[in-house]
């Protein structure tokens, strides 16, 4: 992923309805954090210097949709309101934004999403590409380019995952490393499972996802970790949310064995189990010192070629 451009993005204001307002920023491709780090401090922008009108924000991956109330403000003064606070945000370098430290365990490979994939094969695709042994772990080791699958749980594992936003299912976080060196990438199921185990992770385009409940789902299974949303809100990490992971919040994972996640899961759903939660705030400009460090560029160019080399020989389902 670029690093983010030295100065403000373009926006473009899309109608969304009568009562919301898609803003976008930049291009759609390539994936760029800058742009979802611009989405998120205009968020916060709004949320401490409210407009009369404005009920909701919800930032997407490059975009910021604005609920508003048609009887209290109209379309062009929403626009007008958000070109003001545009102007307000500082340069990207400058940008500090509120991000919590989650810390999750995660066993890989675990019972659980195999039983996923292994119902997907016998009731959809006995001859999906990427079923290998009852798996798909196999399918994101070569697509990436990796030689084993320890290369691949440690590229997981070596990052913080940025919560670039949360949709699609309630909860559901879409998580891009803050390290360009563990990019990953990963083709979708087709055509999709129709269930999915909660607090199952998976990879699908550039973002790899936390399953927050049962579902259906497209992307790749590579291991599951603990519940990320509790309407009945037993551990206190879910008595002020019920949903675990916020937009612009950090992510890193863990390494346990199934058994132990296991008895994490139980301690959960017992109420007994505290959420290794971290308050604090992240400074854009230490990503940007990262992307701009020649010897990480460097080997984040490196295993991009690989991955692209090693997709031109990988089947896509």
């Amino acid at each position: 992923m670029p690093a983010a451009a030295p100065s403000r993005p373009d926006v473009t204001y899309r109608t969304a309805g009568d009562r919301a307002l898609l803003v976008e920023y930049g291009p759609p491709l390539p994936v760029d954090l800058g742009l979802n780090f611009f989405a998120h401090a205009s968020a916060r922008r709004l949320e401490e210097n409210p407009v009369r009108g404005v009920l909701e924000l919800a930032p997407g991956l490059r975009s910021l949709l604005v609920h508003y109330d048609p009887e209290t403000i109209q379309h062009d003064a929403v626009i007008a309101a958000m070109d003001r606070l545009h102007r307000e945000i500082p340069e990207p370098g400058s940008l500090v934004l509120p991000s919590r430290r989650v810390k999750l365990p995660i066993a890989f490979d675990d019972s659980t999403s195999r039983e996923a994939v292994e119902r997907y094969q016998i009731t959809t695709r006995p001859d999906a590409p990427n079923v290998v042994e009852g798996t798909n772990v196999d399918y994101l080791v070569r697509s990436n380019g990796l030689p084993n699958r320890e290369a691949l749980y440690s590229r997981i594992l070596e990052s913080e995952w940025w919560n670039a936003f949360t949709g699609f299912y309630p909860g559901l976080p879409s998580l891009l490393p803050l390290d360009p060196r563990s990019e990953l990438v990963a083709p979708k199921y087709n055509p999709a499972r129709s269930w999915t185990p909660e607090g199952a992770v998976a990879f699908g385009g550039p973002c790899l996802v936390i399953h927050p409940i049962e579902s259906p789902g497209s992307y790749q299974l590579f291991g599951r970790t603990l519940p990320i949303c509790d309407l009945v809100r037993r551990p206190r990490a879910h008595r002020a949310d019920p949903i675990l992971i916020h937009p612009g919040d950090r992510i890193s994972f863990y390494r346990v064995e199934e058994a132990e996640l296991i008895e994490l899961r139980r301690q959960v759903f017992e109420g007994r189990y505290d959420y290794d939660i971290e308050p604090g705030r992240y400074a854009v400009a230490d990503h940007l010192a990262v992307q701009a460090d020649p010897a990480v560029a460097a080997e984040a160019a490196k295993r991009r070629a690989d991955r692209v080399a090693a997709q031109e020989l990988v089947r896509i389902p």
